[in-house]
């Protein structure tokens, strides 16, 4: 993390970008091709946001030129990408203040109490800051990243263990059937024998029942057994008041996420919906100055897709170099053909 070489002075930068999720990343990079530097500002530790957070080896099929990519591995193309513009990030931190100056920059100040003097605020937050839901099992905390996990950062962390997957959505399902061939063993539970999830996964998932590769249960977690956060077993309650001893060391509970926009609320950008309106030109808030890209932003006709986002962060930065520098006349280049902007790039 960059450190101020002056005890309390306050970083200075052009651009400060809040969120670090796939489309803060790219943003760097169109930013960093108008000789705009950037430090971002994550409430996790590392880069890419809820697409490496919650599902780092799950395949994401509709990134352009990508076939098939992985949330971690589309996060270490963007790092590569970005390299050569130097980022600066900010992990484990959240804004928790916005104050505009009287030339139009802003002071924007982290719950660490760092400041940070920038010309611009990009907004990437995707749906702010995220949390997974906890089931209502009580003493579930001292299992919780032990043996207790609310996302699969390494699928190889589940080899060889009885594993508990509980839900009825597209996480839930998509798990059972990617963790299924390294599990010891594998149960999936859910309150009910309906699925929210795509049928081609739930056709699947039954099929492997039918097979004996994995069980399928239908009730919900009541209890868990073990010793020093070490899972041994989960009671389960059925619809008629039976209970029933599961074995499992490991369980994956996937109930969705609580979303919460924190500060972001509190700072007068005339939220709709806990989403940010902007135009479609320059993907500007109703704030000078603050742009808003991604999930967290909404205006009519909007895909809350990744390439969207994509899409916005190039608007956006040629904007942003706009209120930073409106006597500047910009030239609008190709890296295909530019040796200016090769150069930039190390090619």
């Amino acid at each position: 993390m960059p450190m101020s070489e002056q005890e309390n002075a306050p970083l200075e930068t052009d651009v400060v970008i809040v969120g670090a999720g796939p489309v803060g990343l790219f943003a760097v990079f169109e930013l960093g091709l108008l000789d705009l530097k950037c430090h971002l500002i994550d409430i996790l530790d590392r880069p890419g946001g809820q697409c490496a957070e919650l599902y780092p080896e799950k395949p994401i099929y509709d990134i352009p030129a990508l076939p098939e990519v992985s949330g971690q591995g589309l996060t270490d193309q963007l790092m590569q990408q970005i390299a050569p513009f130097d980022p600066q990030f900010h992990f484990n931190r959240m804004v928790s203040a916005v104050e505009k100056q009287q030339d139009g920059s802003f002071m924007v100040t982290t719950d660490e109490d760092e400041m940070i003097h920038t010309k611009v605020v990009v907004i990437a937050a995707g749906g702010g800051s995220f949390q997974p839901k906890r089931p209502p099992v009580p003493g579930i905390e001292a299992y919780e990243e032990s043996s207790v996990f609310y996302s699969v950062r390494r699928m190889e962390e589940f080899r060889d263990h009885d594993i508990l997957i509980v839900g009825g959505g597209d996480s839930a399902l998509d798990w059972t059937l990617a963790l299924q061939p390294v599990a010891r063993s594998l149960t999936l539970l859910h309150r009910r024998d309906a699925f929210r999830g795509a049928p081609d996964s739930v056709n699947k998932m039954k099929m492997l029942v039918e097979e004996g590769k994995i069980s399928l249960e239908l009730g919900q977690v009541t209890e868990l057994k073990g010793d020093d956060g070490q899972l041994s077993a989960a009671i389960v309650k059925n619809a008629d008041g039976e209970l029933k001893e599961i074995t499992c060391t490991r369980m994956l509970p996937f109930f969705g996420l609580t979303m919460k926009l924190g500060p972001i609320a509190d700072w007068g950008l005339n939220l709709h919906e806990n989403l940010l309106p902007v135009d479609t030109e320059k993907f500007a808030t109703s704030e000078p100055g603050i742009f808003a890209i991604g999930d967290i932003n909404t205006y009519p006709g909007k895909l809350k897709l990744i390439l969207s986002g994509f899409h916005e962060a190039a608007l956006m930065a040629h904007a942003a170099k706009k209120y930073i520098s409106p006597d500047e006349r910009i030239v609008f280049q190709y890296t295909t053909s530019s040796t200016n902007l090769q150069k930039k790039l190390g090619v």
